[in-house]
């Protein structure tokens, strides 16, 4: 736990960028109609050498952020919020692949007014399609995670992953397990009080952690879908899916063990660490 300290009512924006390109721009733009109120963005950059950064950080209300090495989103994101000074009292941390709705911002921030301990608060994510994005799910327990792990892909509509997902559930505002990472409103007394994202883990998961200890520490994470924004994609992902892979699945396990610990857990911990290491293999060699 950090020292509390008393934040102002300033709103900040971290977008954590690796090879953005062009979507960093259109980013900027629709978070111009987001919002009514002054807003300032951190572009926490993991070694970018497309110069999107760089072009984005000429505009007036952005500072760049440059890290030196890919360290990872959590990180990355840890340190684009320890940027803003202490009368930021709200941060949103967003991917840099999406684009906002007219007035999303303000949404959310008027679901916050009613949520006081709110600490996390996620949109509505929908694709280019208009599909929406389970983005508000359900903390993956042993039997929901092997489940949906097992069989999400060749049997979607399992109810194991149903259940994770909430894919039945109606948009509607409530608590969460945990909210998507690719774009929440925190609140930044919140964020801080727990120490923010887990160095540990270099993506995925980061998000679901960080729920669970915000909702162990009192608070509340709380869907939004009155706040809309549509996802383009993982256009810095795209070009390193097996990577990918490999790194959700170690996520996948650091949090399992982290929250399962002591000798009883030591087998069925190694089972589930062969399974992911054997589906890695079998989806790798599938691409």
């Amino acid at each position: 736990m950090t020292e509390q300290r008393a934040y102002g009512d300033r709103i900040g924006i971290v977008t954590v960028t690796y090879f953005a390109g062009d979507t960093l721009g259109k980013f900027l733009d629709t978070l111009e109609k987001a919002t009514e109120r002054e807003v300032h963005v951190v572009v926490a950059d993991n070694a970018s050498t497309d110069g999107a950064p760089e072009k984005a950080a000429e505009r007036e209300n952005v500072t760049l952020v440059s890290l030196g090495e890919n360290a990872g989103y959590g990180t990355a994101a840890n340190r684009g919020v320890a940027a803003l000074d202490d009368s930021y009292g709200w941060v949103v941390v967003v991917n840099p692949d999406l684009e906002w709705e007219p007035g999303a911002l303000d949404a959310l921030l008027e679901v916050a007014g009613r949520w006081p301990r709110g600490a996390a608060f996620g949109p509505l994510i929908h694709d280019l399609d208009g599909t929406v994005y389970p983005s508000a799910r359900l903390l993956p327990s042993f039997g929901r995670g092997i489940g949906h792990a097992v069989f999400g892909k060749v049997w979607p509509g399992n109810p194991w992953t149903r259940e994770y997902r909430q894919d039945a559930a109606t948009p509607a505002e409530r608590t969460s397990g945990w909210l998507s990472g690719s774009c929440q409103l925190f609140r930044r007394e919140a964020f801080d009080s727990v120490g923010g994202f887990d160095p540990r883990y270099f993506m995925y998961f980061e998000d679901v952690d960080l729920g669970d200890r915000l909702a162990k520490a009192g608070w509340l994470n709380v869907y939004a879908p009155s706040a809309g924004v549509m996802h383009i994609g993982g256009h810095s992902t795209a070009q390193a899916s097996a990577k990918m892979l490999r790194a959700h699945h170690a996520s996948a396990y650091r949090y399992l063990a982290d929250r399962h610990q002591g000798l009883r857990w030591k087998p069925v911990l190694a089972a589930v660490k062969l399974g992911l290491a054997l589906r890695v293999k079998l989806e790798t060699r599938k691409g």
